[in-house]
């Protein structure tokens, strides 16, 4: 436990989302939501909002990683996590910085693909990835859509998921947070693979929302409690709490035309 006065401490390794509901912005909002601190070292500028990315530019890998190791060598760093990391370059000099930090849990979402669809990660990049940065996860949390990227083949349903799963456990020998939103259905869920153990996390499925930055959300709160000394699981039922009242209890506007625009709710009340 900290002492008094202080508090856990969370890096985010992401990319900086100008509408604030995902990347840097939301894995912030989550910190504070959940009581640890949050340090960023950004990877990229993107503008974009909710279902539209309009462009992206990277921050210099120089800087990236200068921002890292200055902020590992300064704070009591308990826990990181990494979304968007846009280049192969970034990825393999983060997993360089990384390799002898093993003591500090990392949560990997890998970022690939926006909720618009949009190619977010370049293909280069995901070989790096997996084969540089992976290994060295206490937790991956891949959605459907990255998971297929990773495996080559579609997840349409429960029993695929679970299959796919189990293959991405052994392909990578770490935890696997499969996260199975995009199915649909009344419930949303997730499934937790372990080398020796399956466990589900489910939650209502909120329907009509059409917002981004779920993933950075839910990676971020998983970070934030095994920072503060949570176990895993744990970790990942408070943060699948968190996320899914972000989604039921979401801001919203409307505009002349019609046109609605949707933002989770990081203040929201988990129960």
């Amino acid at each position: 436990m900290p002492a008094r006065g202080e508090l856990p401490v969370v890096l985010t390794v992401a990319g900086s989302d100008s509408s604030a509901g995902a990347g840097a912005q939301a894995d912030l909002k989550t910190f504070s939501a959940l009581g640890v601190y949050g340090l960023t070292a950004l990877t990229c500028v993107v503008a974009e909002i909710p279902g539209q990315v309009q462009r992206i530019e990277a921050v210099d890998a120089d800087l990236v990683i200068e921002q890292v190791n200055l902020l590992l060598e300064s704070f009591p760093v308990g826990a990181i996590k990494t979304g968007l990391l846009y280049s192969g370059e970034i990825v393999a000099r983060l997993a360089t910085s990384l390799r002898g930090r093993r003591e500090v849990p990392l949560v990997i979402d890998p970022v690939m693909v926006a909720s618009s669809g949009d190619l977010l990660l370049r293909k280069e990049a995901i070989e790096i990835y997996e084969r540089e940065l992976f290994p060295l996860a206490a937790l991956l949390t891949p959605n459907l859509d990255e998971a297929a990227t990773l495996l080559g083949e579609p997840i349409p349903d429960l029993t695929t998921m679970r299959a796919a799963g189990q293959q991405l456990v052994e392909k990578y020998r770490v935890p696997i947070l499969l996260k199975g939103g995009h199915l649909g259905g009344d419930e949303a869920i997730d499934l937790l693979f372990t080398s020796d153990a399956v466990r589900e996390f489910r939650a209502p499925f909120s329907r009509g929302v059409y917002t981004h930055g779920t993933g950075c959300t839910y990676s971020a709160a998983i970070a934030a409690g095994l920072a503060s000394g949570t176990a895993l699981e744990d970790s990942i039922a408070r943060a699948k709490r968190f996320v899914s009242a972000t989604i039921a209890q979401h801001f919203s506007w409307s505009f002349a035309g019609g046109s609605t625009l949707h933002a989770l709710n990081h203040s929201a009340d988990a129960g």
